[in-house]
Formats: structure tokens, sequence, C-alpha cells
């Protein structure tokens, strides 16, 4: 924790709390619409499929798939001493995508990262509250 220089989000009480609060356990927690049953990332007040305001949290399994990625070769802040690193659409085994840094590739080496590679969330301690996901590649 002590050495998490990279920018720290700020949960929204309202909308993103159950996810920061899941994350702080080791939990990839997601929200779902009760209306039409389908997961949605990023979190928000209404469904983007149905625009219902049912929503509830569900532990999710974690897991997913690389959709796509970029090596980022330039950088501010916390992240310029990691470059070059992978960045990556993550597809959910629940549906939707999510954004990250890649972890457990080696982004000198763009090859070597295959899209459709099974990769599994972990969480860095970014200060006393806030718990950041990443997902690494496991195959």
């Amino acid at each position: 924790m002590a050495d998490y220089n990279k920018p720290i989000p700020s949960p929204d009480p309202y909308v993103t709390q159950p996810f920061w609060d899941g994350a702080k356990e080791g939990k990839l927690m997601l929200p779902r619409c009760t209306s039409c049953n389908r997961v949605h990332w990023y979190p928000r007040i209404l469904c983007p499929h149905c625009h219902s305001s049912s929503i509830e949290w569900f532990e999710a399994s974690g897991e997913g798939f690389i959709h796509t990625y970029a090596v980022q070769n330039r950088a501010f802040g916390g992240w310029a001493d990691e470059t070059p690193y992978a960045t990556a659409y993550i597809d959910l085994v629940e549906g939707d995508r999510m954004f990250t840094a890649l972890r457990g590739v080696d982004a000198e080496n763009p090859e070597s990262i295959k899209i459709g590679a099974r990769v599994k969330i972990e969480f860095d301690q970014a200060d006393e509250d806030t718990y950041v996901p990443y997902w690494r590649v496991v195959d």
C-alpha cells in the first residue's frame, strides 16, 4: 500500500459503493438489472438495456477473457514507471466488458498476448479503504 502511486478512485456512495466494498473483500461485485436480468458495467442507477431502476449487486466469478488489448508506451503519473504495459478490455463470464491494466503478460513482446486468453481478477490495496482491480492472464 505504501508504494501505490497511481490515481486512487473515489467511490460514489449512491452508485459504486457495492463494487468498492466487494473489492475490499477480494470479490468482484457487478450490477444486474432485475427487470431484464442483464449485467452492465460500468455501474449506473438505470439499466442501459431496458432503462429500469431495479438494480441488484451480485458476486461475480471474477473470470473473463481478453477481448482486445493495446500496449501503452507513454504514460503519466504512477503509470510512467511501468511503461510499456498492456491495457485490455475483458469479456466478463457474466456478460459485458471491463477495461483494465493487464497483468501476467510481456508488454515488450505484444505478439505473446492472445485475444481470448483466460484472465482472473485481482486487487491491489491503494489506500486503507480502496482496493483497485486488475486482471491477470492465467493461461
